[in-house]
């Protein structure tokens, strides 16, 4: 049983007289063990829930739209609790980070739920067979992170000894036909080379329940001390990748009509090569991934500006941003002047010393760094940052605040979403970022 700790003002559980308090036991025929139970059973447009009020079970009717959310609140999100990671992977970006950051830092989770429900990405190594089933049933989506096929490489690299043999659930729910996005995190020497052809060349086997194949190279910081030994992607290592994952597209476009497999912004930007045009992201299935992310942007952007207009007072601010995307930054706040000359924009790089300069995202930016790095310039009117690097609260990774910031910079802080057509309102004032 889930206790109920919220009802919804003016929904269905409101109206057939559900309450705060009462504990759910079963929706139709489904007995609720967590949200995934509950949204599949509660789709429906007649329900009869199963609650017990007062240590006594009753049968509640519920009519609503189909898919119409029941209006039911619970303590957490999951309805239950998080599953934990239980592998020790050599390329762990939370075994590399320092003491002293915010606490969620900290949680690694591993949990097939919130694959489906944010996205994330799961290893299959603390999956059941009951769970496999529940997956099936309900023809979820979910994101997989495979680094590799071969079973005996896959238990090193992810520190379990299940590794390998979890493999199965990936062939079984491909046979299935659950849709799969799958992901290989790139380590120099491990996973690469005839690793990748191999781990490719099965990931292709299984399309088209595999849908797409981000290929993301591992993210080193200064913080891997006694961690395993993993050599740094250098500009050859990167082309190698590159060159190999784009001789797949070719033939995959021949082969399925798509690509399916694609490398990351920050891999091209290892090899110092161009990022590709717009139709090689087909459609962006991976950009949450960091998967053509930096062309959607400047696609929105220049759409964006083209038809932009701007007659206002003179403008100065800044954009502060990692080493990844300050020079195509730079590049659009250059066009931007151009177009209207009273508007100027810099565009400064912020060293990740807090990290390490081998971390160039802007996601990973610190209170710290920023703060350090920004102190004493002419900022002008605001200093614009990516919501990546700052949680829903206006947070940063080392636990200072949006507002500690600005305090200690003494100009006002926008935290920008990451479009392009946000982007240049902001600059031009017709918006404030968000």
């Amino acid at each position: 049983m889930i206790e109920i700790t919220e009802i919804f003002s003016g929904s269905p559980a409101e109206r057939a007289g559900i309450q705060t308090g009462d504990q759910l036991v079963a929706v139709n025929d489904t007995v609720i063990h967590d949200v995934l139970d509950y949204r599949f059973a509660a789709a429906d447009k007649l329900l009869t829930v199963r609650i017990v009020r007062d240590g006594a079970e009753m049968s509640v009717q519920v009519h609503k739209h189909e898919y119409e959310d029941l209006g039911l609140g619970f303590a957490t999100a999951l309805m239950d609790e998080k599953r934990t990671c239980g592998n020790h992977c050599i390329f762990c970006f939370i075994d590399q980070n320092p003491k002293g950051m915010r606490e969620t830092i900290y949680f690694k989770d591993d949990d097939a739920r919130l694959s489906f429900l944010q996205g994330s990405y799961i290893t299959l190594t603390n999956l059941t067979d009951e769970d496999v089933d529940r997956i099936i049933r309900m023809h979820m989506t979910v994101n997989v992170s495979v680094q590799t096929t071969d079973p005996q490489l896959r238990c090193k690299m992810l520190g379990n000894k299940h590794a390998g043999e979890s493999l199965r659930h990936l062939w079984r729910m491909a046979e299935a036909g659950v849709s799969m996005n799958c992901q290989i995190v790139l380590c120099p020497t491990w996973n690469d080379g005839d690793h990748l052809h191999k781990t490719l060349a099965d990931l292709f086997s299984m399309v088209p329940a595999v849908e797409s194949i981000a290929v993301v190279p591992f993210g080193m910081t200064k913080f891997r001390q006694h961690l395993c030994p993993i050599p740094a992607f250098t500009v050859e290592t990167a082309r190698e990748a590159i060159e190999q994952i784009e001789a797949v597209q070719r033939w995959s476009l021949e082969a399925n009509g798509s690509r399916i497999v694609y490398a990351s912004d920050e891999l091209y930007l290892l090899a110092e090569l161009p990022l590709p045009d717009d139709e090689a992201y087909e459609g962006y299935p991976q950009y949450e991934n960091g998967v053509g992310m930096l062309r959607y942007l400047m696609n929105e952007f220049y759409d964006a500006l083209e038809d932009a207009e701007y007659d206002g007072e003179a403008r100065f601010l800044t954009i502060a941003t990692g080493a990844a995307a300050h020079p195509f930054l730079e590049k659009m706040m250059q066009d931007l002047e151009a177009k209207f000359p009273q508007v100027h924009c810099q565009v400064l790089l912020i060293r990740n010393d807090f990290f390490g300069h081998t971390i160039t995202v802007a996601g990973l930016l610190t209170y710290q760094d920023l703060c350090a790095q920004l102190q004493g310039k002419e900022l002008g009117s605001a200093v614009l940052l990516t919501e990546t690097c700052l949680r829903h609260d206006d947070v940063f990774l080392d636990d200072k605040s949006k507002e500690d910031l600005e305090h200690a910079l003494g100009v006002h802080v926008i935290k920008c979403k990451v479009d392009g057509y946000v982007l240049l309102d902001t600059v031009l004032g017709y918006a404030e970022g968000e």
